[in-house]
């Protein structure tokens, strides 16, 4: 698939022309348009990355008991669970595209395009945002009718720092890819074997409490996600604690600083 750029001629003083290179901006706006095209023409593909995180809604939510749950609606817990877990698992998989592309030649006809190679990697990151906000859409729709509260500010704000962190899990994603190279199979095991004990031990489908093993404690204390989770839940029930929110924006800043760095490095050395 060939990638469009948009460019602008100089003229110089003896009347020669030269084609300039639009921009950093200029070129991530075009990979990531050219990500999202398969998303315009197939927006039903949304719809189908949805049976998952409402089955667990419709399965998991009616076994957690309200009351342990700080005496609230259990969607009202369990929803920015599914919404952190439905962008994890989003972002984590958009390295497989870029798998297909390096087996396919694809990847080497954009590295030698005049697209900057970081804009490759950050376009590709941003495009990640986009059905992060149709899928958490889809959710809201679905649960507000029962016993979910919306509070929109902290929705907004809560997907804008899970926003933040799906870059990085997306960079790292795309750096993954590139170490594995036609490697499909090395892709998927690393992912596989990351992705759901990250996913477990940030309490996403059942709480970690003081009650829970301290290997356990320990390894969510670990997780970044485990703090923009809690970030989320908070945003979703209408409050701002502040330490809670700023931790987990913090965690999220930094999981998308770590991916871009490891993603950028990975992009400009691969060939």
């Amino acid at each position: 698939m060939s990638a469009t750029t948009m460019t602008h001629p100089t003229t110089y003083a003896d009347g020669t022309t030269q084609a300039r290179d639009p921009g950093f901006l200029a070129d991530t706006w075009n990979v990531m348009t050219r990500e999202l095209r398969p998303v315009w023409r197939e927006p039903v593909s949304v719809l189908f990355a949805m049976v998952q995180p409402l089955v667990f809604l419709a399965l998991f939510a009616p076994l957690l008991p309200s009351g342990s749950l700080g005496g609230g609606s259990a969607l009202q817990w369990f929803v920015p669970g599914i919404v952190a877990m439905t962008m994890l698992m989003g972002a984590s998989f958009t390295g497989a595209n870029l798998t297909n592309e390096i087996m396919t030649g694809s990847h080497e006809r954009l590295l030698v395009s005049p697209l900057s190679r970081s804009s490759l990697l950050v376009g590709r990151a941003l495009k990640e945002v986009v059905p992060l906000l149709m899928q958490t859409a889809i959710i809201l729709v679905v649960v507000t009718p029962t016993s979910f509260d919306l509070h929109l500010p902290g929705v907004l704000l809560a997907v804008v720092m899970l926003g933040a962190f799906s870059v990085g899990v997306g960079s790292l994603s795309f750096a993954l890819a590139l170490a594995s190279k036609d490697q499909e199979w090395l892709f998927w095991t690393v992912q596989q074997t990351l992705v759901f004990p990250v996913l477990l031990l940030a309490g996403m489908m059942l709480p970690i409490t003081h009650d829970s093993p301290g290997w356990l404690r320990v390894g969510s204390a670990m997780n970044p996600l485990t703090y923009v989770v809690d970030a989320a839940r908070a945003l979703f029930g209408g409050t701002f604690p502040v330490g809670t929110v700023t931790q987990g924006f913090l965690a999220a800043a930094a999981v998308a600083a770590l991916g871009l760095a490891v993603g950028l490095r990975s992009m400009r050395r691969s060939s």
